[in-house]
């Protein structure tokens, strides 16, 4: 095994990708549960925090029996793009996507549930709908709680391994990521080249959680 930068970029990309999602979905879905009144919301909340708790190697078996071949969604993947999702680069980031949601969707909520409920009230008075009172007010207050949670997901999606491992597998140059490259080189004896990748996760996530603190100071 030789260095190479493909993991490194790989797992910024995959980060990346990972975390809009994370944010897009996340909001999305904090905000339908703090502004409605949602059946059954224990157990959608339970589902939402799973993924923090579950082995990564649950959630890998499941995103393969859900993008499998033998599956409808997997079917209709591969009917629409030719070809399977899984040991791809798309499956990487549904990993990291996965396990980053919890952590997105719980700070967004946060942020969300810390909003003056007067400054909401005096928005539904003037007649603002509730997709002009997230746009224009819910979200810039929780600006913060938003950051974090990006920041935080970001790392997580950045760090993941065990169902990146399961679904996109560990190819060099097509589906490798620092955590599956830092496997690799332990597995063929290359410590050298392990310790190169292990020094990058750390300073990075180092200054990324180091951004949350000082942010939270200030």
């Amino acid at each position: 095994m030789e260095w190479s930068w493909f993991p490194v970029q790989l797992s910024f990309f995959v980060a990346f990708i990972a975390t809009i999602l994370a944010l897009l979905i996340g909001t999305l879905t904090a905000h339908i549960m703090v502004t409605r009144k949602v059946k059954g919301r224990a157990v959608l909340e339970t589902i939402f925090f799973l993924p923090l708790v579950l082995p990564p190697t649950v959630i890998g078996f499941l995103l393969i029996i859900i993008f499998g071949k033998n599956s409808p969604v997997g079917e209709a993947v591969e009917w629409f793009t030719g070809r399977s999702v899984l040991f791809t680069a798309t499956a990487a980031i549904l990993a990291a996507a996965v396990v980053a949601f919890p952590l997105m969707y719980q700070s967004v909520k946060t942020g969300f549930l810390s909003v003056d409920q007067n400054i909401i009230g005096a928005a539904k008075v003037d007649g603002a709908t509730n997709w002009k009172m997230l746009l224009l007010i819910t979200l810039p207050l929780s600006y913060r709680a938003i950051i974090t949670g990006v920041i935080l997901s970001f790392t997580r999606a950045f760090g993941e391994f065990g169902a990146t491992l399961m679904v996109a597998g560990n190819i060099p140059e097509k589906t490798q990521t620092i955590p599956t490259a830092i496997y690799l080189a332990m597995e063929t004896g290359n410590t050298k080249i392990a310790w190169y990748y292990v020094i990058i996760s750390i300073l990075f996530s180092f200054i990324l959680l180091f951004s949350i603190n000082r942010m939270k100071e200030n």
